[in-house]
């Protein structure tokens, strides 16, 4: 199995050579030569998480890893989860249940991935001998997953922007509150899309690496996190019905990884009815699968942060993959003359959307009535991001046929401004609670100048 850009100029790449790369070197993304088959039959034999995975994940690395070897990294993967079997089932009732992904050591669904990855950047960085530097931006969940996840790799070294604004405290804590000597947060000023731009800008010139260094992508356009995150959705499939049947899936989503996992599993074999793209009133993706609108506007700020983007990163995988049936020079064509021109395509072609695909926008008011709903009706607590999902679900439900997973990405707890103006309260885990009474340690540092390039030199 080797991986090739969505824009044609950057082929014939191992699983290491894009796990440590990230973004192609024609700026697309990375996508699979072909997509590997899962055997269905050998998966339900299977009866726990791990072992999901091993048929999963050997499949996109044999490039660069025999399958023991992989295995072998498997088994030491995932950890700190406060659920044995790593996710939990929640039935609302007979045709919807909620697929709780937040029992993490942080509390968000981006455990799964970036473990994952971080897991295989330290491998070979011991193989070869090097070390490297993890250069990122949250609006949310990314940072402190980023950080959790590689935080014990001396081999690693984790400089994570927090934008100002719309973020919890709690989110921000566990990244300042971090006491390893390998984790720098920093904090910013400017917006998420500020610090989105000092990273892009960092990968474009890497003055700060050293020359045996490697600067690693931790968001979701690294292949990695989208390999862990299909492993869950073919776990999910075979816990509800033993993958004998399709499922819908409504998945609150931002930068789009999430959704495109969900794809990938169907493409290798998972059941799929239709996956239903749920946004928040940052609609680019609703404005894509309703009116063939694929347009950026400002960002406004929302009580669902991690989906508050303008542009959805991973978007470009499915439109070459799904729309563009894999033809890259018209990708690059697209994405050429994007964002400062929209991005529309032949009416045929996009009509393929009702195939497979349903979206739905949800405001703050709708996200805060949906929480209240489900509270009230099912006595069960979500965060607002769960709640943008949830509340696709109840409007799209003549749409949907079959059985329905909404996916829960974020404890509710992370969110205790929200769950307040919604009237609601839960108890907040211990994971969480401790991060709130510990001494923060961060830099504060202008997204304006070079001053964070600096200080990553001066700490490197």
């Amino acid at each position: 199995m080797l991986f090739h850009s969505t824009r044609g100029k950057d082929s014939n790449k191992t699983f290491e050579e894009v796990l440590m790369q990230g973004l192609a070197q024609d700026g697309g993304l990375f996508i699979p030569d072909y997509w590997p088959e899962v055997n269905i039959n050998d998966l339900r034999s299977c009866d726990n998480f791990i072992d999901v995975a091993k048929h999963i994940v050997p499949l996109f690395t044999d490039s660069s890893f025999d399958r023991a070897e992989v295995n072998k990294i498997l088994d030491k993967t995932w950890h700190d989860f406060e659920k044995k079997d790593y996710i939990n089932i929640f039935n609302i009732n007979e045709t919807v249940s909620i697929l709780e992904l937040f029992h993490g050591p942080t509390a968000a669904f981006k455990d799964f991935g970036l473990q994952l990855a971080a897991a295989f950047f330290n491998k070979t960085l011991q193989t070869q001998n090097k070390t490297a530097i993890v250069l990122g931006a949250t609006s949310g969940d990314t940072g402190p997953a980023a950080i959790d996840a590689c935080k014990e790799f001396d081999l690693i070294k984790s400089f994570i922007l927090i934008p100002e604004g719309n973020m919890s405290e709690i989110q921000r804590k566990q990244m300042t509150t971090v006491d390893k000597n390998n984790v720098y947060p920093i904090l910013a000023s400017g917006s998420f899309d500020d610090c989105q731009d000092i990273v892009k800008k960092g990968f474009n010139e890497r003055t700060f690496l050293k020359d045996d260094q490697y600067l690693l992508a931790i968001n979701s356009i690294n292949w990695v996190r989208i390999v862990g995150q299909i492993c869950y959705y073919f776990y999910v499939s075979l816990k509800i019905n033993k993958l004998s049947e399709p499922l819908n899936f409504s998945v609150p989503t931002g930068n789009f990884g999430n959704v495109f996992a969900c794809y990938a599993a169907s493409k290798m074999g998972m059941p799929l009815s239709k996956i239903v793209v749920a946004v928040n009133s940052n609609d680019i993706l609703d404005r894509f699968f309703r009116n063939n609108d694929y347009s950026k506007n400002e960002v406004n700020e929302t009580i669902s942060p991690s989906m508050d983007i303008s542009i959805a990163s991973n978007f470009e995988r499915l439109l070459y993959d799904f729309y563009l049936n894999r033809d890259a020079e018209m990708c690059s064509k697209l994405y050429s003359r994007f964002p400062e021109n929209s991005i529309h395509i032949d009416q045929s072609i996009w009509s393929k959307s009702s195939e497979l695909f349903l979206s739905y926008s949800s405001d703050d008011i709708s996200t805060y009535k949906c929480m209240q709903y489900y509270f009230n009706k099912y006595n069960y607590v979500m965060d607002p991001h769960t709640a943008v999902a949830a509340d696709a679900v109840r409007s799209l439900k003549d749409a949907l046929v079959s059985k329905t997973v909404i996916l829960s990405t974020a404890h509710p707890a992370k969110f205790p401004t929200a769950l307040s103006n919604a009237s609601l309260h839960t108890d907040m885990p211990n994971k969480l609670s401790a991060v709130l009474n510990k001494k923060e340690k961060a830099e504060k540092l202008s997204t304006n100048d070079n001053s964070i390039f600096e200080y990553i030199k001066t700490n490197n």
